[in-house]
């Protein structure tokens, strides 16, 4: 589909997805959460699609919400009143974009390339990885603004960078650079802009060049389901049930390519192929 504010662009099985609102540093919008989500949602069930890179058009990756007079810039509505008088269920519009994310059966990768501040930072939290140009600069200014962190991003951050680093970052609300972001453990490499996206690319080759589409779909989610379980019993069970089932698809020529000393054959593919246990989980209700 045609999108107003983004790039959807896939290369040798690499989806390349830019925020494109140069003009306003890809300031974020409803219409740019919406248009987030069904580009997630599409790329998730492409077989074309093996991995995602996220990136910014222009200087920056997003310079936060699209802060214009008017109605509630968050998207809003003001006349609900919700868990008081039962007038209707709110969602902040990040966190519909990164449990689109969380969703996704690609790995996706973060290449933020100059300013991520407010959904701009947090929106990057839901990427399995985060690297950043030199010029990136990150701040989780909410405490600023007088609201909160939304996104999901309270789940996400303290299981990235840990729980006292996080309320540090959202505590003061201040702008830091790549340098610290990289000290901090938000993101794993910085880069040179000009080496910047083809590092993401490369990176993401190495999570699909060789590897189980189906695979990979149920090691991300079961990574991320999992290990927010109170007892390993829930992960040993959910990872019986997916060896069982892939050991009988693309583990058999895994194995068979192997021991003949030849690279694999994996042609699973998340369309037609996940096991029918697939999701295993029930989504919780708002």
């Amino acid at each position: 589909m045609a999108y107003s504010t983004l790039q959807y662009d896939i290369e040798d099985r690499i989806l390349t997805l830019t925020l494109n609102r140069p003009e306003v540093l890809n300031a974020f919008s409803v219409t740019m959460a919406e248009e987030l989500v069904q580009a997630f949602n599409a790329a998730s069930e492409d077989d074309e699609v093996r991995a995602i890179v996220v990136t910014g058009a222009g200087r920056a990756f997003c310079a936060g919400m699209d802060l214009q007079p008017g109605d509630n810039v968050f998207g809003l509505d003001e006349s609900q009143r919700p868990d008081l008088d039962g007038a209707g269920v709110v969602r902040d519009t990040g966190g519909v974009v990164t449990l689109a994310m969380y969703n996704c059966k690609k790995p996706i990768i973060g290449a933020i390339n100059g300013v991520g501040v407010g959904i701009g930072a947090t929106m990057t939290l839901a990427m399995d990885i985060r690297l950043a140009s030199d010029k990136a600069r990150f701040g989780f200014v909410f405490s600023k603004l007088g609201v909160v962190n939304e996104a999901c991003s309270s789940w996400f951050l303290p299981k990235i960078v840990g729980m006292s680093q996080a309320l540090d970052w959202l505590y003061s609300g201040e702008i830091f650079d790549a340098a610290e972001a990289l000290r901090g453990g938000l993101v794993r490499a910085v880069y040179a802009p000009e080496d910047l996206l083809s590092e993401a690319r490369k990176l993401a080759h190495r999570y699909v060049d060789s590897t189980s589409a189906v695979s990979i779909a149920l090691i991300r989610q079961s990574l991320y389901r999992e290990s927010s379980q109170p007892h390993p019993m829930a992960a040993h069970r959910q990872e019986s049930l997916n060896m069982f089932y892939t050991s009988m698809a693309d583990g058999k020529e895994g194995v068979t390519a192997f021991l003949e000393k030849r690279p694999p054959v994996l042609s699973a593919r998340v369309s037609t192929d996940m096991p029918p246990t697939f999701p295993w989980w029930e989504e919780p209700k708002l």
